[in-house]
């Protein structure tokens, strides 16, 4: 097996960075388990897991305050969990059920919180951009001091949407982190071979929009990023574009075999760059845990995620009344 490279970091406390291991883990083991209920036909639909790329939104919700927002494409579990979704009812709303956080009407692709200022969930391809720029217009009128985090991958950074989407938030000074997930594929096709540019954020330059890249399998380096990110935009200096370079290890979706890439290209980045294993490295090399202790956190973690499961498959499914409720809004 290859090395992989570790760097320790002086600026954070064992507790902070236990709890970055605590939130990956929770992402992983709950995706795992996600990935075999679909197996066994409880889960319909789509399904698009986030394995491997926990370390950005654990990296971007580490830098956030109460009453930021946000809202995200189709590839959603990990976010909700990042910002203190239950994970019952995460796992709930996976297979259909009453006790799912959108009642099973949401899915796998298309959950919503507002009690976590979690604005989904959305299953067209860079349609939650221009909605992102309008949560983060709705902060700046009510001069409320939050921010917006808006997450599209490399695939949706070439919609057309999202370059209005840059044009107005810089033209209004929007208070929105533009979140680059480029996971290296949009779909099936490597971003070499649909992307002119090879770093995705430059493409703000022509709008005015700051912005930079950072490595999205470095939790601490997501979070550095964020704060800054975060800084600009509460400082009244408009939008700001995060290119995070993570990468997925399953399929586009549950139904996808990724052919189009080898084992062995799989295999090298969870060998020498995978996110939650840098900080366990960080953990024991730092003298902050033992063996013995992560044992412990990852067997908590893998109750956690068994029990919402079987609150998945306790819960009943929707009414059948269900179907017209929530559709209007009384203003």
């Amino acid at each position: 097996m290859a090395a992989r490279k570790t760097t320790k970091k002086s600026n954070i406390s064992a507790e902070e960075l236990t709890g970055y291991y605590r939130d990956m883990l929770l992402i992983r083991r709950f995706e795992e388990k996600a990935g075999q209920l679909y197996g066994m036909g409880l889960i319909g639909g789509f399904c698009h897991l986030y394995i491997g790329q926990e370390a950005v939104v654990v990296g971007l919700e580490a830098a956030t305050e109460e009453g930021d927002k946000r809202i995200t494409s189709y590839r959603d579990h990990g976010h909700m969990l990042a910002c203190g979704m239950e994970p019952g009812g995460v796992m709930a709303e996976l297979t259909g059920r009453e006790g799912g956080l959108s009642k099973g009407k949401g899915g796998s692709m298309h959950m919503f919180s507002k009690e976590k200022h979690f604005y989904g969930g959305h299953g067209i391809v860079g349609a939650q951009v221009p909605l992102g720029a309008g949560l983060a217009f709705a902060d700046k009128y009510k001069e409320n001091g939050r921010v917006t985090f808006t997450y599209f991958g490399d695939g949706a950074a070439n919609q057309g949407q999202v370059y209005e989407t840059f044009n107005m938030a810089a033209l209004w000074d929007l208070p929105v982190v533009f979140v680059i997930e480029n996971n290296q594929y949009a779909m099936g096709t490597a971003q070499k071979r649909s992307t002119s540019t090879p770093d995705l954020w430059t493409r703000g330059a022509a709008f005015g929009i700051a912005g930079e890249a950072v490595d999205g399998m470095d939790v601490l380096a997501v979070k550095a990023a964020s704060e800054k990110a975060i800084a600009h935009c509460r400082a009244g200096k408009g939008p700001y574009i995060l290119e995070v370079k993570t990468y997925r290890y399953r399929g586009h979706s549950m139904s996808d075999p990724a052919k189009y890439r080898t084992r062995e290209e799989v295999q090298k980045v969870r060998e020498e760059k995978d996110a939650i294993e840098h900080v366990r490295d960080l953990l024991l090399q730092g003298g902050h845990a033992t063996e013995d202790k992560l044992k412990a956190i990852d067997k908590e973690i893998k109750a956690v995620v068994n029990q919402a499961a079987d609150f998945a498959r306790e819960s009943p499914e929707p009414a059948l009344d269900e179907l017209w409720t929530d559709i209007y809004a009384e203003a």
